[in-house]
């Protein structure tokens, strides 16, 4: 299908305006959040520049203001957009701009955490093949053996994800803390691993993604990321893939379709 070449897919343009990410806004999307000229729309959408697209009726305009920030996210506080969550990272910063997590960081867990209104960097650290580096430090409950370091290093499989895990970089840093350097990004990976050869995390922090390190940022507070900061992270990912998570989407469920009509 043909479309016109001033169109943009409509996830783009809410994640272009700082609103969101894409994987976000298609989420919004599918929930019947968003409309275009008073209209519900569908993934996969497109919108002209002149066209008016709303957010829970809040109309959603072009930034002009890119805002990078790391924060030291506290334990407690929610990786969420969604302000009618109590705890949520938006209203914790209270940013003027309107921001997002790059990624998330549980709930039970601290450290860094990037925030931004710039979607088109989000859709690419968030790609799954990109490999960018993420490190955490980690305590668990009971002593660490040089099996278990040996284990995590070559993959342990998650039966209820069903896969395992990349390989990576696992150093025993005291009886019972170890550093972990991870390229996945998985649901509670860490603690899914821990728990697969029976420790309970304790703790756990990042304290590093790609080429941003949480140094001595006090936990609780934030700071703009420097112009080299900001320069390495899109160096790092100026050959991402920058299609959409919903044009994989789109691909596959034709591709279903197209299998259901040849049976």
């Amino acid at each position: 299908m043909s479309h016109h070449p001033d169109s943009t897919r409509l996830n783009k343009a809410i994640s272009d305006s700082g609103y969101c990410s894409r994987r976000q806004a298609d989420t919004l999307i599918e929930q019947g959040r968003v409309t275009l000229n008073g209209e519900k729309v569908s993934l996969g959408d497109r919108a002209m520049p002149n066209d008016e697209i709303r957010v829970d009726g809040k109309l959603i305009t072009e930034n002009d203001t890119l805002v990078y920030i790391a924060l030291n996210k506290p334990v407690g506080i929610t990786c969420t957009t969604d302000q009618r969550v109590d705890g949520n990272v938006v209203d914790f910063i209270g940013h003027k701009e309107r921001i997002f997590h790059v990624g998330r960081l549980d709930k039970p867990s601290e450290g860094l955490l990037l925030m931004t209104n710039d979607g088109d960097i989000v859709n690419k650290i968030l790609r799954a093949g990109n490999k960018h580096e993420k490190e955490y430090i980690v305590k668990v409950d009971r002593p660490i053996t040089k099996d278990f370091i040996k284990k995590m290093a070559n993959g342990v499989p998650l039966h209820e994800l069903e896969t395992t895990t990349k390989k990576c970089e696992v150093e025993q840093l005291s009886r019972f803390v170890f550093r972990i350097i991870l390229i996945q990004g998985l649901n509670r990976q860490i603690r899914r691993m821990c728990d697969y050869f029976g420790y309970e995390v304790v703790e756990l922090k990042r304290t590093r993604i790609m080429n941003i390190e949480l140094g001595n940022l006090p936990i609780g507070k934030w700071r703009d990321l420097t112009p080299k900061e900001v320069k390495g992270l899109q160096n790092a990912v100026s050959d991402s893939d920058n299609s959409s998570y919903v044009d994989k989407v789109e691909k596959k469920q034709a591709g279903a379709r197209r299998r259901r009509g040849r049976n």
